[in-house]
């Protein structure tokens, strides 16, 4: 493992340590992993586009017939595999844009805000359309506007100062961008959707 990759990966688990979390940050990712729980379909097949570490797919074994994670960083696959050896769920690394995959899922997912950290975004939508064919069946999860305080405090509890923020996006000294969304640009976006709050600072987006 290169100094790069494990810092990322030491960046991923101190992000998810909720010691680094503000109250509204952790009250949106606890009631994300209720709420995508409700909507995935049990016994489905389903798969998770920038799924990191595999915490989202590792929370719905119990629920799921096969889950397949997938993020273009071998790090965080890796050790998705070590926390999940057998079973029904697999990672692999694997451009979003471009998924090696021609199985036909049931559920699609892109999750706390993955998506509005990704250049392409409907290039990825494409792709989840393409494995989830049916309508309701993508699940996206995004901040909304008002996430921008709680999360320039847990950028800088991470040792990332914001030195730029947008109607449409925080960027840190280190060069990462985070987008936020509003209704409107969500539907403009990914077209017809089902959008609903979560806590205050996200939506999820079901299309």
């Amino acid at each position: 493992m290169s100094n790069d990759q494990a810092y990322a990966a030491g960046l991923l688990n101190k992000a998810l340590d909720p010691a680094t979390q503000p109250e509204a940050i952790r009250a949106f990712l606890r009631a994300e992993e209720v709420l995508v729980r409700e909507l995935v379909p049990r016994r489905g097949r389903v798969v998770d586009f920038g799924c990191g570490m595999g915490r989202h797919l590792i929370g719905l074994r119990d629920v799921v017939a096969l889950g397949v994670g997938i993020d273009c960083e071998w790090t965080y696959i890796a050790e998705a595999n070590r926390l999940t050896p057998g079973g029904p769920l697999h990672f692999l690394v694997a451009d979003a844009t471009r998924v090696p995959l021609r199985s036909r899922f049931d559920a699609a997912l892109c999750l706390t805000n993955t998506w509005g950290t990704m250049s392409d975004k409907l290039a990825v939508l494409g792709e989840m359309r393409r494995l989830a064919p049916e309508t309701g069946t993508r699940l996206i999860t995004v901040y909304a506007s008002t996430s921008v305080a709680p999360r320039r405090q847990w950028y800088a509890n991470l040792g990332h100062e914001v030195v730029e923020s947008t109607a449409e996006h925080l960027r840190t000294r280190g060069g990462f961008v985070s987008e936020h969304f509003t209704e409107d640009r969500l539907r403009s976006l990914i077209g017809d959707c089902a959008i609903r709050a979560i806590e205050d600072v996200a939506y999820l987006a079901q299309a």
